[in-house]
């Protein structure tokens, strides 16, 4: 259970052990001075709508693959197809769902292409892309004889501050120094033997930095959300879900069996209105109270590219006397003036946030993630969340970096390199987005959000569109369903402070040639 709704006061400033100082990086690139905080967002402002055209397109292309495969299907049975569905052994139940193994044969297979590139190196602004090539009789794409690459702009990476471009110059020195000291793996939990003086100085920082009493720290960033909320609410309980949170949030919720509550994306009126509901009606069947009830919510949706409305739903929250639980996978470290997240960002005392749950695989180049709280929240979870009891601790290794970068952001290390960072993110994603906005482009999201989706709804558009970014230089990241709803099919550019200003521009040229060949200008025609 939740232990307290304890409300902290202003935040602090992390303690950092480590006075090791590097010099600011010398790599030609031209950071800008940390700019002020942009105003907020218009949060009732709703996305562009996808055309009549480009709907009835899209449902077309999918009842054309979907035809075309049971066709291929009943004639693959006859003559042996490497794409045809294999039978179960006699006497046995398939071991994957019919349709989802039809799905991937024979609409994924056709646009596998498009995703698992692999890549060598770091994931820095530019990025080495390896080449694959198809094989006769098999349906997976291999990678090439002599493993060759191709050199391209990484638009996909969450390297929001940079560091895989300038690790050298800044985390490297702290690393390599306790890779010489500490194991590469803590080969145990952290509730038995994999807890070391790094683990708790990360999250002493993490408290600080948040202005919170206490945090605690795993080694992925999924399981954070997947392992902690099992471990908050349970039978008797109400969470009350954003309708696009995240997979780890909806199965963390899943997995506590408490009753689920979706109130529409980023609606403050419709979160008041499913918790006035649900506070009137109370249990099902028995009408009782609700032991407690848990608000989910994200800092920065990462399919959307949208900005929490924090500061209404955290009044919201207040009001009802409900807990809220943020989200910061991907804002913390990448919005507000000093990197604080969304809080920072809207205003929103951290004191009127009770779980704080972030990740370290974004904006601080490693991995990992986190859990911010009142102490007696945390001493629960150290003895009651899987993700503290039976998961491997997190690296030291990667401690470290993750240490290092926070002191970085703070000014602590590299002089003013930390808010430098800061603010050509905030420059160079809200240039990309004004310049992709102009191009009649329909972009999901708000400004000041490293994420940046524009949309491509047709499936054929998929590999397309990914298909020309890499003939001309451009590693992009390009979504459909089921991540997405079927006609909201979407390439989700991320933006870092690594780029320079004329990578940004060339970007923008090749993508404006795209759009002509492709037919994505929906803002300027209904037919793109």
């Amino acid at each position: 259970a939740i232990l307290g709704h304890h409300l902290c006061g202003a935040m602090g400033k992390g303690q950092f052990s480590s006075s090791t100082e590097h010099e600011v990086p010398k790599d030609g690139r031209d950071l800008p001075t940390a700019a002020p905080a942009k105003t907020l967002p218009d949060f009732a402002e709703e996305p562009p709508h996808i055309t009549f055209f480009a709907a009835f397109t899209t449902y077309l292309a999918y009842a054309v693959l979907i035809v075309l495969g049971r066709v291929r299907d009943i004639i693959g049975a006859f003559f042996g197809e490497a794409a045809a569905p294999r039978r179960p052994p006699k006497g046995m139940a398939p071991l994957v769902f019919a349709n989802e193994n039809f799905y991937t044969r024979r609409l994924y297979y056709r646009v596998q292409e498009a995703f698992n590139r692999p890549v060598k190196g770091n994931p820095g602004a530019w990025i080495n892309v390896v080449e694959r090539e198809a094989r006769q009789g098999d349906v997976q794409l291999h990678i090439k004889e002599g493993t060759p690459t191709r050199r391209c702009m990484n638009l996909g990476s969450y390297n929001y501050l940079g560091f895989a471009d300038d690790w050298n110059n800044t985390c490297g020195t702290d690393v390599m120094s306790a890779l010489a000291r500490w194991p590469v793996g803590s080969a145990s939990s952290r509730m038995d033997a994999g807890t070391t003086t790094l683990h708790q100085e990360l999250e002493r920082i993490v408290a600080d930095f948040l202005g919170k009493e206490d945090a605690i720290v795993y080694n992925m960033g999924f399981a954070t959300n997947a392992t902690t909320i099992p471990a908050l609410v349970g039978k008797g309980d109400l969470i009350v879900s954003d309708a696009l949170n995240h997979t780890s949030i909806v199965n963390g919720a899943r997995a506590s069996k408490a009753l689920i509550r979706i109130f529409k994306h980023n609606d403050d009126k419709d979160l008041e209105r499913v918790l006035r509901e649900a506070i009137a009606m109370g249990q099902p069947r028995t009408r009782r109270p609700w032991n407690k009830i848990m608000v989910a919510v994200e800092g920065i949706y990462s399919m959307e590219g949208e900005i929490c409305n924090l500061k209404a739903i955290s009044e919201i929250c207040k009001k009802y006397r409900v807990y809220l639980y943020l989200d910061e996978a991907h804002s913390i470290g990448a919005l507000g003036a000093t990197g604080r997240g969304v809080t920072e960002y809207c205003g929103v005392d951290t004191g009127d946030v009770d779980i704080m749950m972030g990740t370290f695989t974004k904006s601080f180049g490693g991995m990992g993630g986190y859990i911010a709280a009142d102490k007696r929240t945390i001493d629960h979870l150290r003895v009651a969340c899987a993700g503290s009891m039976y998961h491997n601790a997190m690296s030291p290794i990667v401690t470290q970096q993750v240490i290092t970068a926070f002191e970085i952001i703070q000014g602590k290390q590299c002089g003013d390199l930390g808010p430098r960072k800061l603010a050509a993110l905030r420059d160079n994603c809200n240039f990309f987005r004004a310049e992709c906005e102009k191009m009649g482009l329909h972009v999901f999201g708000h400004y000041d959000s490293p994420i940046i989706p524009v949309m491509l709804y047709n499936p054929t558009k998929v590999l397309a569109f990914s298909r020309e970014c890499y003939k001309r230089g451009l590693a992009v990241v390009v979504v459909g369903f089921p991540a997405t709803p079927v006609v909201l099919s979407r390439s989700r550019f991320c933006v870092s402070a690594g780029h320079s200003r004329k990578d940004i521009e060339d970007a923008v040229k090749q993508i404006a040639e795209i759009a002509d060949l492709l037919q994505m200008r929906y803002s300027k025609s209904v037919f793109g």
